[in-house]
């Protein structure tokens, strides 16, 4: 996989870096390099590890009949400190048909959790069939779950059952589990220290050669390793575009050429008259700013052509962190999404925090069409966001819906999708549409719109239309 990046990512890279999304100097101008972050100060690289154990077979309970021969999991164990977990096997293409239950310990106690499930279906949060990030050092994997900072761990994994209505019949098979499972144990780091007062932003030539390139692509919006872009207002952010785009009758004809659609009226206002529709830009914690080692992802960056559509996600990652701890639970996911599932980087865009935080995601630059791996089948041209937490049975916090707003209104706007509207994306290959279809797709989707999946979780799914209403609100619609 580390080795496909000298043909299509160096192409794209040289066009996305070309296009009218350079956006100009005002954004620069008005950062404030020393502003806070909930995910805490930044640093040039926070330390952090990965402990990758074996799990074995774990001997018969009769309690569990047969299945307990074929169960596999690790007793309770001291181990070194970690924060969250998430198991790993082989073949990225094979499915864990059964359950994955972990209980922790917390630091320097001997107090136990109880069991928590972890999610086992995550093969739908992926590079596309087909394509480079696929190949190489991919393995199938589990979704993170944060458990807080800890040294203990257990672990059961145990293969689905098949229904039986006889009780005196023979037992029949389980699933089998896949090969090769791992548990994986991350440490995100510690924080950094906090910078003073009167700190300065690290000059590029003090930062490692992926630290300033991964900075560099945000250099319009702000200086070169700033933790923050500010927000703009919505007149700022559409005088930069206009300006980008070169002028107001440009970005009349950008906006005629979208490909997104929609019943809604707009007042009887032409793009011209009423300007680009665009939210104001909102604030958006670099990668810098939540401790992204970038030494661990792929140096170059991947683009596709266009941000076409949104695709929401949570991040099954659980509902137990602070806004505080933000930072570190985007390394742990981070960390895990490379170093123990081998794709190429962060596999979202964006994520949000129930504080209603944005972070920047995959490296490539905010306002540039960057090629994500989160929603198997529709990564082209789409762009995927992740609210942190779990949202199955739970409500999302309001902080949380108005940021995916905040970001949807900014990001679709620069090119010119509507968020109340529809749109046509060709499927790469999935469980829902055949690779090559076109599907008609709202501009704001959740994952489970373009692959049978839970996620984003039925109640963070209720909330998409809210979403929706209130980004089209705020790019002037």
């Amino acid at each position: 996989m580390r080795g496909f990046l000298a043909s299509s990512i160096g192409v794209t890279c040289a066009a996305a870096l070309a296009l009218p999304l350079s956006l100009p100097s005002s954004g620069a101008r008005a950062a404030a390099p020393d502003a806070p972050s909930a995910a805490g100060p930044a640093a040039e690289a926070v330390p952090g590890s990965t402990q990758s154990i074996p799990l074995a077979s774990r001997g018969s309970d009769r309690a569990l009949g047969s299945a307990g021969a074929r169960e596999q999991g690790l007793d309770r164990r001291d181990v070194r400190p970690f924060s969250l977990v998430g198991v790993v096997w082989n073949d990225p293409e094979a499915e864990l048909h059964g359950t994955v239950q972990v209980r922790t310990r917390a630091t320097g106690t001997t107090a136990w959790s109880g069991w928590r499930n972890v999610e086992t279906h995550n093969h739908e949060h992926a590079a596309d069939p087909g394509t480079p990030e696929r190949g190489g050092a991919v393995r199938g994997s589990t979704a993170p779950l944060w458990v807080g900072d800890s040294d203990g761990v257990e672990i059961r994994v145990r293969p689905e059952q098949p229904p039986t209505t006889d009780r005196a019949a023979a037992a029949p098979s389980a699933s089998p589990l896949p090969e090769g499972l791992r548990l994986e144990l991350v440490d995100p780091g510690d924080e950094p220290p906090p910078k003073g007062a009167q700190a300065e932003v690290p000059r590029a030539s003090a930062m490692s050669a992926q630290s300033a390139a991964s900075s560099a692509v945000n250099a319009d919006l702000a200086p070169i390793g700033a933790s923050v872009i500010p927000a703009l207002t919505k007149r700022q952010t559409e005088e930069d575009l206009i300006a980008a785009r070169g002028g107001p009758g440009t970005v009349a004809q950008a906006v005629s050429k979208t490909g997104s659609k929609t019943g809604s009226k707009t007042g009887g206002k032409s793009a011209t008259k009423a300007g680009p529709y665009v939210g104001p830009r909102p604030r958006i914690i670099t990668r810098k700013g939540w401790g992204a080692d970038e030494k661990l992802r792929e140096k170059d960056f991947a683009y596709t052509k266009t941000v076409k559509a949104a695709f929401v996600h949570h991040s099954a990652s659980g509902n137990y962190y602070r806004c505080s701890q933000s930072g570190a639970v985007l390394r742990s996911i981070y960390r895990f999404h490379v170093k123990s599932s081998g794709w190429r980087d962060f596999g979202y865009n964006f994520a949000v925090d129930r504080c209603g935080n944005i972070y920047e995601g995959r490296a490539g630059g905010v306002a540039k069409p960057v090629l994500g791996a989160h929603t198997l089948g529709f990564n082209t041209n789409s762009m995927g966001i992740a609210v942190l937490g779990t949202y199955s049975y739970s409500n999302p916090p309001k902080a949380a819906v108005d940021a995916v707003a905040r970001l949807t209104a900014w990001k679709l706007g620069l090119y010119g999708a509507n968020p109340r509207g529809t749109t046509y994306l060709k499927s790469g290959g999935g469980n829902l549409y055949k690779k090559g279809k076109n599907v008609r797709l709202r501009v704001i989707s959740g994952h489970r719109d373009g692959f049978a999946t839970e996620c984003p979780g039925s109640r963070l799914y209720k909330k998409l239309g809210k979403a929706r209403s209130t980004s089209a609100r705020f790019q002037g619609r």
